[in-house]
């Protein structure tokens, strides 16, 4: 895989995002760490998904902005935008019969244009996003034969060829069994080790200490802790996001939190 841009740095500035008339997020001040994993948790309804649509500029904001590099995202072109930020969506549809690799070409639009057509280097950024998620031997396969992780890891490796240094993923694990949600996240850790800086919405929050360098955790609208998992994570935190009482451990491979003992706390 091509050597990716320097991270851009996104920043959220007195954010507010409304869903119809109904304001759900207000006045969020957020800045993401660069070449960095981050997990954006937090119970249902809470604004998760919303903050990733304004991140990704799929929703316009009520208030306030989005920075990227200092720049509103609102002032760049979609072509642009296309080439630094690139967003798997929570449920990504595609034409039926489309192969692997047909997916994957798709990632690469945003180069493309009246004087620049399919190039040499084009396929080559197709077969290193195939190899980078683990798909070489399935690119001519229908997506539609494939198993949820591969078919996850090929929508993944479509944002892979799109050569943006930074991925927003919303809940990439839905709908996954254990074995599948490895997969997913295997291959997030790896394209973070080279350098890219990845957001994604998750529900499981055991997963998102594991696998995050970055925790946001989220309440009503509002970031109520931030930082690493090892750092904010506590039973006060989770009893906060969904009223459970826990016992926390340490897993002495990672380091990550462990949640033991989890039952719905007493009023």
């Amino acid at each position: 895989m091509n050597e990716t841009t320097p991270s851009p740095t996104l920043v959220a500035s007195a954010l507010s995002m409304n869903y119809g008339a109904r304001r759900v997020i207000d006045a969020l001040d957020l800045a993401l760490p660069t070449g960095q994993v981050t997990a954006i948790v937090g119970p249902n309804g809470c604004g998760k998904s919303t903050l990733l649509a304004g991140l990704a500029r799929l929703h316009k904001p009520g208030g306030g902005a989005v920075l990227l590099d200092g720049g509103d995202i609102q002032r760049l072109s979609a072509r642009t935008l296309a080439t630094r930020l690139a967003l798997l969506p929570q449920e990504a549809v595609a034409p039926e019969g489309l192969t692997v690799a047909e997916l994957i070409r798709f990632g690469r639009q945003p180069h493309q244009g009246w004087l620049r057509q399919w190039s040499a280097e084009d396929q080559r950024v197709v077969q290193q996003a195939l190899a980078a998620a683990g798909l070489e031997m399935l690119a001519e396969r229908p997506l539609d034969a494939l198993s949820g992780g591969q078919r996850q890891r090929a929508w993944i490796a479509m944002t892979i060829a799109q050569q943006t240094p930074l991925l927003l993923l919303d809940e990439p694990t839905s709908a996954l069994d254990l074995g599948h949600q490895i997969e997913v996240f295997e291959l997030v850790r790896a394209l973070a080790r080279q350098g890219r800086t990845v957001v994604m919405v998750l529900h499981d929050l055991a997963s998102a200490c594991r696998y995050a360098d970055h925790l946001i955790a989220m309440r009503e609208g509002h970031i109520v802790a931030q930082g690493p998992p090892s750092e904010v994570v506590t039973p006060a935190l989770v009893r906060t996001l969904y009223q459970v009482e826990c016992t926390l451990l340490t897993d002495p491979e990672t380091g990550s939190p462990l949640l033991a003992n989890i039952k719905r706390a007493t009023a």
